[in-house]
């Protein structure tokens, strides 16, 4: 009688959690996505197999099954399993488990995991604490965190874990997902339900890979219609078309922090499919950026700089281009601005590319901060002081406008050194052509 009491308690208190807790698998063999690390013969299956975790970090997006998949290395590791979330317990918390966790090896030589949720959150300091414990092997750590480890942890506390990324599901799973929960007695198995594909192609498409977000939008539509259902109806399924799914998902929510990865590899792709001249993939990271709210006064300082490093002078028309779009960002803002920004962005992938402009200044840095400082020649020195000239500051400048053609060959530097060597892409083929005529009558002449 108790053991059906205490089956009663579990279901009924299963019944009242989040469709996505309750769909949790419950063995690896459940378990869906992950082949990097989780497939057959797999670095992760191996330590799992094995009961020899060591500590890890799990690292990606929401919804990926990081938590989920500690939950199952909970259910079969003979370890000893802490569970904790970074945002709730302090250093004192964390101590009071690494003295548990060092009584109970000791004791009965059981180890201990700990899984912290969120571990990013964690201050330095508070990482430091477990540092001692994990390289000992005294505690095995998971933590799991939606940032990038190698920004939000401790160098330290890195190098004594294995990382596993984890990546956004792919559509397949997803399906597999929402199918699931429709027919599995966890989920809603005890209801008549017509669920349209093309439903669930749209809450594949707006998930993004998450999984908790497709199974939210499955259990809003099935509460929402619960409610809405009179007795007379109770025989009927309930339909789950297309504008219900819309309808139960809404808005589709961008996965992108303005200082974490996202943000750093968006504007890479945004950069880089610029350089690339292509304008179609230019636009859309633009267009992820604006629609996940990036200030877009950030997106024109990118845009300027492109135009004077990897545009340069094979268009000089394109630093014109950039400054006026950044002079409107900054007048004109959200939403017009984006017209502005995308005329910008194509523009810039449309130009002919030459990075010539930017190899001459950085050269030319490299050489004053690691050479000697050249002086400047006598005849360039300034003269307008008294006694300039009578140090011979300007003796045998020659100046060029009363030159025929306005150009002489005369030493502007003092040593040979060439910096600046323009390509035959655009206008730049045009100043290449120039600068070898000029050459060419430098030759012919004597130099002053």
């Amino acid at each position: 009688m108790g053991d059906l009491w205490s089956q009663q308690r579990r279901e009924r208190r299963l019944a009242v959690l989040p469709l996505a807790v309750r769909m949790r698998p419950r063995t690896l063999d459940e378990f869906l996505g992950q082949e990097q690390f989780l497939g057959e013969g797999k670095l992760l299956t191996r330590m799992l197999a094995a009961d020899r975790l060591t500590s890890v970090v799990f690292w990606g997006p929401p919804g990926t099954g990081k938590t989920t998949l500690a939950e199952v290395i909970a259910c079969h590791t003979g370890c000893h399993f802490e569970r904790a979330n970074a945002a709730q317990i302090g250093v004192k918390d964390v101590r009071a488990i690494l003295q548990a966790a060092r009584a109970r090896l000791e004791d009965n030589q059981q180890r201990t995991i700990l899984f912290l949720d969120e571990i990013h959150r964690f201050a330095r300091n508070q990482q430091d604490v477990l540092l001692h414990d994990v390289e000992l092997g005294l505690i095995t750590l998971i933590g799991a965190t939606t940032e990038n480890p190698y920004f939000a942890l401790n160098s330290a506390l890195v190098s004594r874990s294995t990382l596993f990324r984890f990546n956004p599901l792919d559509a397949g799973d997803i399906e597999s997902l929402v199918r699931q929960a429709v027919s599995d007695e966890r989920g809603f198995a005890h209801l008549s339900i017509q669920l349209d594909d093309d439903a669930i192609a749209l809450w594949v498409r707006k998930s993004d890979g998450d999984a908790r977000r497709a199974l939210n939008a499955l259990e809003v539509a099935v509460l929402s219609q619960m409610g809405s259902v009179g007795q007379e109806d109770q025989d009927k399924p309930l339909v789950i078309d297309r504008t219900c799914a819309a309808e139960s998902m809404q808005a589709k929510a961008l996965v992108y922090d303005g200082t974490g990865d996202e943000h750093y590899d968006i504007i890479s792709a945004f950069i880089k499919s610029m350089r690339g001249s292509d304008p179609d993939a230019a636009v859309y990271w633009l267009a992820v950026m604006l629609e996940a709210g990036e200030d877009p006064r950030f997106i024109a300082r990118r845009i300027a700089i492109l135009a004077s490093e990897d545009v340069g002078n094979a268009d000089p028309q394109a630093i014109q281009v950039a400054a006026a779009a950044y002079e409107l960002t900054e007048r004109v803002g959200l939403p017009e601005c984006q017209l502005t920004l995308a005329q910008a962005a194509i523009y810039m992938a449309c130009a002919p590319k030459s990075n010539a402009s930017a190899k001459a200044i950085w050269t030319a840095s490299a050489d004053v901060r690691e050479g000697r400082t050249l002086p400047v020649p006598q005849h360039l020195r300034d003269t307008h002081y008294a006694g300039a000239k009578k140090m011979g500051h300007g003796e045998n400048y020659v100046y060029p406008h009363d030159s025929a053609d306005g150009y002489v060959p005369q030493d502007y530097l003092g040593a040979a050194r060439v910096y600046y060597q323009p390509t035959d892409r655009g206008f730049e083929q045009r100043i290449r052509e120039r600068l070898a005529q000029l050459k060419s009558a430098a030759s012919d002449k004597p130099r002053t």
